[in-house]
């Protein structure tokens, strides 16, 4: 599990020194303010853990980390990573169970990372994932195509990553008792399931003896049979780490509720979840799990121009913008009923 996460002068965030992480960690913030790009940074760095070294890549750590580092945020020089403005270098450093995996380069780098430092001797075991605001099933073989035999920009990474992880097939045989209440929970909230046909490239949805081509379903339905998928094909692991953008995108708020009930669940067995959000229904949900189980959930909160703020929910909502025009519409409303003017 991840317990450290810091960076100066990375992209949008002058500083960052996000530390006490638990398996749950939420991510608020205004549009623009870096939630994705935080996200992408951990992610990029666990995915070049997992990559070095493992079978016969030969790749330098430095190698690997640009590699990833290039195709993620797809930028010609990875200088353009660097804050505008920064008078120092960009740093990156996460900590997981006392190993740390740093390196830090400045604006005139291209391509080449010169300094870095791993305590990570072998291949990171554990898988991560990265599970993107826009759904991925029905573009699935244009990704392919795009990133695999093109080799061109427009699809980071972190599509091609899930795509490739959800080709997986489908594995039989014993697996956590968490993934497969998981598994049933997520199924019974699809209405039917979500299976993958080999011989024509194309995902489809099944409910009862009824059969739908991916795109006539909805993007909440194919959003949860992306972890389905991931559950049944035992890609995840009890130490996995899954990182969710805008886990409310197309989710009707009962939906989000149960949703992250399987959230918690899993995250009991050992996995690890980075949530960014806008949802004032994701924020409350956390908020009254972490009080009826006295759990630490970990919030970062950015704003553009500002300093990161730090809260936990074990301790109550935290103080943010989106709780705050939460407040504000409703005190407008209360104002507007006892007769006076509803400027909302």
């Amino acid at each position: 599990m991840l317990n450290k996460i810091a960076m100066e002068h990375y992209g949008v965030h002058e500083k960052i020194d996000w530390t006490s992480l638990g398996r749950i960690n939420l991510l608020l913030g205004s549009n623009g303010s870096g939630k994705t790009f935080l996200l992408k940074a951990i992610y990029a760095a666990l995915k070049t853990l997992e990559l070095y070294r493992r079978g016969n890549d030969n790749r330098t750590l430095g190698e690997v980390l640009s590699d990833k580092l290039y195709w993620t945020f797809q930028t010609e020089r990875l200088g353009d990573l660097v804050q505008k403005n920064a008078e120092g270098v960009l740093s990156f450093l996460i900590s997981e169970d006392d190993r740390n995996f740093s390196y830090e380069f400045g604006r005139d780098t291209i391509k080449k990372i010169n300094k870095l430092h791993s305590d990570f001797l072998s291949p990171r075991e554990e898988t991560s994932i990265f599970v993107p605001a826009k759904e991925v099933l029905s573009l699935f073989q244009i990704i392919l195509k795009s990133r695999e035999q093109d080799r061109m920009f427009g699809f980071y990474d972190t599509y091609l990553d899930l795509v490739k992880a959800l080709q997986i097939p489908t594995q039989r045989g014993r697996n956590y008792a968490s993934f497969a209440k998981g598994k049933e929970s997520l199924q019974g909230l699809l209405g039917g399931k979500v299976e993958y046909d080999k011989n024509s490239n194309k995902w489809y949805f099944k409910r009862g003896n009824t059969v739908f081509a991916i795109g006539t379903t909805s993007e909440g339905i194919k959003k949860l049979a992306i972890f389905n998928t991931l559950l049944s094909n035992h890609y995840l692991s009890s130490n996995s780490i899954i990182f969710v953008d805008e886990i409310e995108s197309a989710l009707h708020p009962s939906a989000i509720s149960s949703f992250l009930d399987i959230i918690h669940e899993l995250s009991k067995i050992g996995i690890q979840f980075f949530i960014a959000t806008h949802s004032y229904f994701v924020i409350k949900k956390l908020a009254l799990l972490a009080k009826q189980e006295n759990e630490s959930i970990p919030v970062l909160s950015l704003s553009t121009g500002a300093e990161p703020r730090y809260d936990n929910m074990r301790f109550g909502m935290p103080d943010n913008s989106i709780i705050d025009e939460s407040v504000r519409l409703y005190e407008a409303e209360v104002d507007f009923s006892l007769g006076g003017t509803m400027n909302g």
